[in-house]
């Protein structure tokens, strides 16, 4: 769609298969899924006013899973692959009302959505796969990314082209297994342009309480490296401290 800045979209996403899973799926569904779906995404939104150069404000309003999610173990997929052999498929049935997942006998996760891929359109004519973020945001899987976060992304193309999807009903810090419980989600949220404030080399966001940085690189070294001068040059800019104390 194409929208004027300041606008207050409603989305639905399918969860991160793109609809192959349903409740009750067992592990013969990972053996025939289609990973061409995979990071199926709601968008683009083309957001008038937007060029490159300028800033895309995405505030995440409302986030409302689905009923039921599920969780997958995959060999050679994830952290560790290579030290798991079993592969497992496990959907869960959540419990909206008290808000929490009964995960294992004796153990229930509060919920806490948010959505793994939030990015705009990198400026490339380039098929990229979609598993690794990059400067336009992307598979970020960052559970901070909940209601009352507003996430900030630099434009590479006219109009931003937003893209949301990949959503989650719960993760830990670090989607290790590669899997977070998965759920189809309702999202609302504004997004806005930016003009003439400063400029990012890759997403940002804050809440009430905090304002974050982040960093993406081929290792996890170089990526902190960057995410902490993206913050030295944020607590330069808008608290004016030297280089030296922001450090």
């Amino acid at each position: 769609i194409r929208v004027p800045s300041g606008s207050v979209i409603e989305v639905f996403t399918h969860e991160a298969t793109g609809g192959q899973f349903e409740p009750g799926s067992t592990a013969e569904a990972l053996h025939d899924i289609d990973m061409d779906r995979v990071h199926t995404l709601t968008g683009p939104v083309y957001v008038e006013g937007a060029e490159p150069g300028d800033v895309l404000a995405v505030r995440l309003i409302e986030l409302e899973p689905a009923d039921w999610g599920w969780m997958a173990l995959i060999p050679d997929f994830g952290f560790l692959a290579g030290e798991f052999d079993a592969t497992v498929l496990q959907t869960f049935k959540l419990d909206k009302e008290k808000n929490e997942v009964d995960f294992a006998e004796g153990i229930r996760i509060p919920l806490r959505p948010f959505a793994g891929v939030m990015g705009v359109a990198p400026d490339t004519d380039e098929m990229l796969n979609t598993i690794p973020p990059r400067a336009n945001g992307g598979n970020m899987d960052d559970p901070n990314l909940v209601v009352g976060t507003t996430v900030y992304f630099p434009v590479f193309v006219p109009g931003g082209l937003f893209s949301i999807g990949d959503t989650h009903s719960v993760q830990g810090h670090g989607e290790v297994s590669g899997t977070a419980i998965e759920s189809p989600m309702r999202i609302v949220y504004e997004i806005s342009v930016i003009k003439g404030g400063r400029s990012i080399p890759e997403p940002q966001y804050e809440t009430d309480a905090y304002y974050a940085t982040t960093g993406f690189a081929t290792t996890i070294d170089e990526a902190a490296k960057k995410a902490t001068r993206y913050m030295i040059d944020y607590l330069v800019d808008t608290k004016g401290l030297s280089r030296e104390q922001a450090y």
